[in-house]
């Protein structure tokens, strides 16, 4: 799920809020993840203004990042109830109806999962252009099985939506369904397209890494794309210093430089303190032997 997507760019046009300070005060808050924060500012916005809309959808952002996940769907609902033209706020409605659905035993996880699917589809009727929406669609299908509207079938179908309407954007989709289903070569080869017309493109650089990890191959690589990431400032929607510092050190304790990796675990916890990855490869990463005078 591609959480808080486009954020920024809906803040920009936003007029939830007649008191611009506010508004530009939220704004900031959300920049710099204080969820607590803006949450605090938000609840206060829904109580005086209780058919607002904007402030719901925001909102029910906070209460998905700090893991309120009954309370998000709330609030997403009220917004989307409010606002029932909103692709947007389908979009993330979903996402909070995922996130039960996980949470959910095995009964209860179906149904989470059926409004999930419905939402997002949902996001992509009111709004054909919306990729988050469709990107939303096609991780659900990569994901799901067919019992619940899953299957890599859906997922395909979604990708090449995403490449009509942005090539770009589209060979990511395509990448990152061969990855799950093993096609390595035409993972690469849609990564080597989209890098060879931007070069910083940081999704890419960092799904190749992630890759990299996970699998064992292209490890050089992996840790190039990786490391440029670091050079970068990651996007609102996509992984930040920590995973990638993470990551780092998975790559480099594959290729035995354990104090590459201890080093790169610890430059994890340096960005976030709490970040549980990182935490746990320290734990298990053997001592380093001191080298004898």
């Amino acid at each position: 799920m591609q959480r808080f997507a486009g954020l920024f760019l809906l803040f920009a046009t936003s007029s939830f809020a007649a008191d611009f300070e506010l508004r530009d005060q939220i704004k900031d808050l959300f920049r710099h993840r204080q969820w607590a924060e803006a949450q605090a500012l938000l609840g206060k916005l829904v109580a005086t203004e209780p058919d607002n809309a904007e402030a719901y959808f925001y909102l029910g952002q906070t209460q998905i990042a700090r893991g309120e996940i009954d309370q998000a769907v709330a609030s997403l609902e009220k917004a989307t109830g409010l606002d029932p033209a909103s692709s947007e706020y389908f979009r993330v409605l979903g996402d909070s109806y995922g996130i039960s659905a996980q949470k959910a035993g095995l009964f209860a996880k179906l149904g989470w999962a059926k409004k999930c699917k419905a939402a997002y589809d949902k996001a992509v009727e009111l709004d054909p252009k919306n990729l988050s929406a469709r990107w939303s669609v096609m991780e659900y299908c990569r994901q799901a099985p067919g019992i619940v509207g899953g299957g890599m079938g859906g997922a395909y179908a979604q990708a090449a939506e995403i490449k009509k309407l942005d090539p770009a954007r589209g060979r990511q989709a395509f990448a990152s369904l061969y990855m799950a289903d093993k096609k390595y070569d035409r993972m690469i080869a849609e990564f080597d397209d989209v890098l060879r017309d931007s070069p910083a493109d940081y999704e890419s650089l960092y799904q190749l890494g992630r890759f990299a990890a996970a699998s064992g191959q292209y490890l050089d690589r992996g840790l190039a794309t990786l490391r440029h990431c670091l050079e970068l400032e990651p996007p609102p929607n996509q992984p930040g210093r920590a995973p990638t510092h993470w990551r780092i050190g998975v790559i480099l304790e594959k290729q035995g430089d354990k104090a590459g990796a201890r080093a790169a675990y610890e430059a994890a916890l340096k960005a976030d303190p709490m970040f549980p990855q990182a935490i746990e490869a320290l734990r298990k990463l053997p001592e380093t032997p001191t080298a004898r005078p």
